[in-house]
């Protein structure tokens, strides 16, 4: 599959119930599983891409199903391409100076993914990693570089997508980072 033009996610409180609507959700519509798992917390996440339609539909039918195990879900049309390799880690920067560094913090997983796509359909920003509760307590990471004015306007469009929410924990801009915080990632 190219692409996915959308994506949808659902975070649940149950596993069980995570395989559940995972199935649901696969049969209900053409789309493409990008993550499915267990994550911090006992929790489940699902992750789906495909068209505008299809991802909602999907979305839809795993919602109906879901119940009460639903912690939080959401779903994304026209989603930035800049999500995908950042979601996967396979973002690596050149050894020039990256301006400033960006960090998103979540109470949710889900509310990461939003929050990357707010930061770069908002500014002119690389997103390196987003890290969905892995190691996290469940929590949510969004990590972006680009020049100071860049990141503090993704990173201000990140945070105002993620408190309208609720679920914010913190946003943090470093103009200049050293290399040694930035290591893993040059």
């Amino acid at each position: 599959m190219s692409t996915p033009k959308s994506i949808g996610a659902i975070e649940l409180s149950s596993i069980g119930v995570g395989y559940q609507i995972e199935d649901e959700m696969l049969k209900a519509a053409s789309v493409e599983l990008l993550i499915a798992r267990t994550i911090c917390s006992g929790k489940y996440l699902i992750v789906l891409g495909g068209s505008v339609s299809d991802t909602e539909s999907a979305i839809h039918a795993g919602l109906a199903a879901a119940g009460e195990a639903i912690i939080d879900h959401m779903l994304i049309p026209n989603v930035h391409e800049g999500l995908f390799p950042a979601l996967g880690q396979s973002v690596v920067l050149g050894p020039g100076d990256p301006g400033a560094l960006g960090v998103i913090e979540t109470f949710s997983a889900i509310s990461a993914l939003s929050a990357a796509d707010a930061a770069a359909k908002a500014a002119r920003v690389t997103l390196i990693r987003i890290h969905v509760a892995m190691a996290l307590g469940g929590k949510g990471l969004c990590l972006m570089t680009g020049g100071v004015a860049d990141v503090r306007a993704g990173v201000q469009a990140a945070a105002d997508d993620v408190r309208r929410r609720g679920l914010l924990v913190s946003e943090v801009v470093i103009p200049r980072p050293s290399r040694e915080l930035l290591g893993e990632y040059l």
